[in-house]
């Protein structure tokens, strides 16, 4: 019997194969175990912080701030310190940080209670900005040091060099009963304000922050007051509105616009009013000097970038004069400097007279002629300004800036197109160039006053070009169509001096007044030659219709010590050569020149006697009657008593031998001794130097009680 064999059992299958190990995966799973736990312990960290309120961490806070700081903190209440959820939330009651030792109070800063939440992510780069912040009972000292090294809110080595104060950015703010001091002795100012928070129920506005205070600021007392409003459409989009107005003695600003936070001016849009009597007077207040003005008014745009605040749009009145254009102020090395770029369509010639002198509040009372001669001394009117340039303040700022001018409204004086650039660069000052056109012609000017010395030195370079005299003259008695001739100028002088007559009184250079061949056309042309018999003969025929002719002219003169000697004064025409002696003085503005014609051509009822300019800037006056034609009059008198009426017109016959002058030297403006006759002689009667300068410094004589 066969056996059947027994049924085999199947084997197990294999074991699957376990996948390959990558080399990589044990660090990523480390990797992931750590940063699990680092979050863990992070929550966990932020769980306790959370529910203790980092309460537990004030003796830690105090140590560690008066540490980094250098200054002494202490919290006297309640303290906490915590994320929620991620930016800082930070709460201290009777919070303390103590002044270094050379401040006048004890402590920066004291706050019966603070409570703020700070950007976490900003503050990781370095930023400071806070979302709000709530401040009750606040007390914070700013001050600068004497020597303005130092201050109270840089932290650290309380000897480091002050950096410029800085907010912090704070979005919005609550804030009750708080004061903020500063005191900086260097720029002259302090102040002091109070912060507080309204409540409002107006819909549009939640709260605002009212602050008002007071201080002096370089001497002048000022006060103010405004508002941060927080309207709630603005708030949404991180804009807070300022409002501000401020009284310094007759001087009233208004300032309003928006922040882009709080306690942010960076990129902010604000629009400024100022008004009041001299605008000197508010520059003052920020150690920028200017010259006095009239009354003005001012508008302007004004917003900080970086280290600039800048005035844009800026539109006003000063006096009867406008003014446009734009004004940045900016303190690169902790120096204030300027830069403006401003124009006017038409400038006033009263509210010239400020900038070189001239009392403003007289101008505006009594006009420019007035304000001149008002100007006196007890025994005789002036009238060079003698207002002092304030020196001492040039030193503390520098400035560029650019004013053109249209036109300037005055009677006789057709100036127009006026272009001035001022440059200021420690104390070194000046208009250069100082361009206008003048009746025709153009004058260019170079102005430097260097106050870097105690005696301040004045330098002026005037040229004016060839310029119709009857355009430049018409408001003075000349005929403009009857006049062809021009007259061009050139004045170089120094002189030291605070003042433009302190300057022009100790002044050494030149004065040169060219007059090129042409017409000369008055009404009374031949007293203007000093030929009084023929003026007299002509007026009553009725005669005076023909113009003088000039063939060259010069009015010169050397100005030594500021005394003024003619050198020369020679007019050459075709009846006639002028000339003169003597001179006049800008240290008691008096004049004593002597004219004289001599004729060319016989006249019977001469009198070629001299003629006197006597008298002073201000009240000048002609000595027509002189010795020499009362020496005539004497010896007709004689000859007509010896012999018949008849012989006694001899003693006023000219018989008319002077030579006609060369003209090359004339229009040079060469001195006087290198003046010629056409033959090659030289012109007489122009007198040396030491004879016209002892002629124009001595004492002034009164002449038959008249001067």
């Amino acid at each position: 019997m066969a056996t059947t064999a027994p049924a085999r059992t199947p084997a197990p299958p294999p074991p699957p194969a376990a996948p390959a190990r990558r080399s990589g995966d044990a660090p990523i799973g480390v990797g992931l175990g750590v940063l699990a736990c680092l979050l863990g312990l992070l929550m966990l960290a932020w769980v306790v912080l959370f529910v203790t309120k980092g309460r537990f961490l004030k003796p830690t806070a105090e140590r560690l701030a008066s540490r980094m700081l250098q200054r002494q903190v202490r919290i006297a209440g309640d303290f906490q310190l915590y994320l929620a959820p991620i930016n800082v939330k930070f709460v201290a009651d009777g919070l303390t940080i103590s002044n270094p030792g050379w401040a006048s109070r004890p402590n920066f800063l004291e706050a019966a209670h603070i409570d703020t939440r700070v950007s976490t992510i900003r503050l990781l780069f370095g930023e400071r900005h806070a979302r709000w912040l709530n401040l009750d009972r606040a007390a914070v000292d700013t001050e600068w040091d004497q020597a303005h090294l130092r201050n109270t809110w840089t932290f650290g080595d309380p000897n480091k060099k002050g950096a410029p104060f800085q907010w912090p950015v704070i979005d919005r703010a609550t804030v009750t009963g708080t004061t903020l001091r500063y005191r900086d002795p260097q720029m002259q100012i302090t102040t002091d304000q109070r912060f507080d928070t309204v409540h409002s129920s107006d819909t549009h506005i939640d709260e605002a922050i009212r602050f008002q205070g007071g201080g002096t600021l370089r001497g002048q007392r000022f006060t103010n007051a405004g508002a941060l409003l927080s309207p709630n459409s603005t708030v949404r989009l991180g804009r807070n509105r300022l409002e501000l107005h401020a009284d310094a003695g007759p001087t009233h600003v208004d300032l309003n616009g928006v922040l882009p936070a709080a306690t942010q001016i960076e990129g902010s849009d604000l629009h400024l009013k100022a008004r009041g009597p001299n605008m000197r007077l508010m520059f003052d207040l920020l150690g920028i000097v200017i010259p006095d003005t009239r009354a003005f008014r001012f508008t302007s745009d004004l917003t900080k970038v970086g280290p600039e605040w800048r005035f844009t749009r800026l539109a006003g009145r000063f006096g009867d004069s406008d003014l446009a254009g734009r004004m940045t102020v900016s303190v690169p090395d902790g120096r204030p400097r300027i830069n403006a770029t401003l124009a006017s369509r038409q400038v006033d010639i009263l509210d010239v007279g400020p900038f070189i002198g001239y009392a403003p509040e007289t101008l505006a009372s009594k006009g420019a002629t007035a304000a001149a001669t008002t100007q006196s001394r007890r025994d005789h009117p002036r009238i060079l300004p003698d207002a002092p340039l304030r020196a001492e303040a040039l030193k503390r700022f520098d400035a560029h800036v650019d004013y053109k001018v249209a036109t300037v409204r005055a009677p006789n004086l057709p100036v127009s197109n006026i272009a001035l650039t001022l440059d200021l660069d420690h104390n070194l000052l000046a208009l250069s160039p100082l361009t206008m056109d003048l009746a025709g012609g153009h004058l260019a000017s170079d102005i430097a006053l260097d106050a870097r010395q105690p005696a301040v030195r004045t330098s002026y370079d005037i040229r004016l070009s060839p310029t119709p005299m009857g355009r430049l003259l018409k408001g003075f008695g000349i005929d403009q169509p009857g006049t062809t001739g021009t007259v061009k100028a050139r004045i170089k002088m120094e002189g030291t001096g605070d003042s433009v007559r302190k300057s022009l009184a100790s002044a050494n250079g030149r004065i040169a007044i060219a007059l090129p061949a042409g017409t000369f056309f008055t009404s009374y042309a031949q007293l203007s030659e000093f030929d009084i018999g023929v003026f007299v003969q002509k007026l009553l025929q009725n005669k005076l219709k023909q113009p003088i002719q000039i063939n060259c002219g010069l009015i010169a003169f050397t100005v030594r010590d500021g005394v003024a000697t003619a050198d020369p004064i020679l007019i050459d025409t075709s009846k006639n050569v002028m000339s003169a002696t003597g001179g006049f003085s800008f240290k008691d503005e008096s004049l004593n020149l002597t004219f004289r014609a001599r004729a060319k051509k016989f006249s019977a009822f001469s009198g070629q006697s001299p003629v006197g300019i006597r008298g002073y800037f201000a009240a000048p006056a002609l000595q027509i009657v002189s010795p020499q034609l009362l020496g005539r009059a004497g010896a007709a008198v004689a000859l007509g008593v010896v012999a018949t009426p008849l012989a006694s017109i001899l003693a006023f016959v000219d018989p008319g031998t002077t030579p006609d002058t060369a003209c090359g030297p004339v229009l040079e403006g060469a001195h006087a001794s290198a003046m010629r006759t056409e033959k090659g002689k030289p012109v007489k009667g122009l007198g040396t130097k030491a004879e016209n300068r002892e002629e124009a410094a001595k004492p002034k004589k009164k002449f038959l009680g008249i001067f």
